[in-house]
């Protein structure tokens, strides 16, 4: 079973005015909030349904990946 730190978490923000976390390697595992800290702590209540839906299924969470985060240049 892996644990929602072995991941890399995205926050960024929405443009509504609140926050986005994700993490890029498991589809769907996405949440907002109306500040980075609650965005994140709704992150872990949705890895944690994920998580079970595919233990349920008899599947692994799928490894982390590498980002590399850049500005586009001229």
């Amino acid at each position: 079973m892996k644990l929602m730190t072995e991941y890399t978490i995205v926050l960024q923000p929405d443009d509504n005015g609140t926050f986005v976390a994700y993490i890029p390697a498991i589809p769907s595992c996405h949440a907002w909030g109306q500040t980075p800290d609650e965005a994140r702590a709704e992150l872990v209540n949705v890895f944690d349904m994920i998580q079970e839906e595919y233990s349920e299924q008899g599947r692994e969470l799928p490894d982390d990946v590498k980002l590399v985060i850049a500005h586009a240049r001229r």
